[in-house]
């Protein structure tokens, strides 16, 4: 009896081994994966203008009541990041967009809402160290950049046209449209789906 509850427990430390060997095999393989599938970038919707278009100029106001156009005038690129103070996504990406804002260069980020109160949006700008100047008012803004979910992005150059566009959901999607301007393509989807091509140099 002794000797058969020595084997079994035997066998059972055996088996716990094997199954620890197992999961570190996984665990390192899911790793490698995780190394060579690429980030998806952002989700461009179908509506809207096209990437590569000269954005019609729209004026928008910002909270501390002064006014710029979005497309006409500008010194540098632009991001504009449209959010919600009651958006839990667009409230967790905040920190990636203002770590953007520090760290690119020839880039202003620009943040920009609509509905809610103006009370509700000077609020949400204190809380997350939104300079008001640079948080803008308009309904029409979002509408002819073709938002239709928040949190979304959108990049366009000096020169008023469109760079890059999409919803976003992680730091992945936002720095997506930043590559995808410097590779001069729509989207990062499209330049993996050229690379993939056997043609393509």
């Amino acid at each position: 009896m002794e000797t058969a509850l020595i084997a079994s427990n035997f066998l059972l430390w055996l088996l716990v081994i094997l199954l620890l060997v197992i999961v570190f095999a996984l665990a390192r393989q899911i790793g490698v994966l995780h190394e060579r599938v690429a980030p998806v970038g952002a989700l461009m919707p179908m509506n809207g203008p096209k990437i590569g278009e000269r954005v019609e100029p729209i004026k928008a106001q910002a909270l501390d009541g002064t006014s710029m156009t979005i497309g006409e005038g500008m010194d540098d690129n632009i991001l504009i990041y449209f959010l919600s103070p009651g958006c839990p996504v667009c409230k967790s990406l905040l920190p990636v967009v203002q770590e953007i804002e520090k760290q690119e260069s020839g880039v202003t980020v620009r943040y920009a809402s609509d509905g809610e109160t103006t009370s509700a949006h000077e609020r949400y700008a204190t809380e997350h160290g939104i300079p008001v100047s640079n948080y803008l008012l308009s309904r029409e803004l979002g509408i002819s950049l073709g938002v239709n979910k928040l949190p979304f992005a959108a990049l366009i150059n000096r020169d008023g046209v469109l760079r890059a566009r999409g919803l976003v959901n992680n730091r992945e999607h936002l720095e997506s449209l930043l590559a995808a301007d410097e590779l001069d393509v729509s989207s990062l989807q499209e330049y993996l789906g050229l690379a993939e091509e056997p043609n393509h140099q």
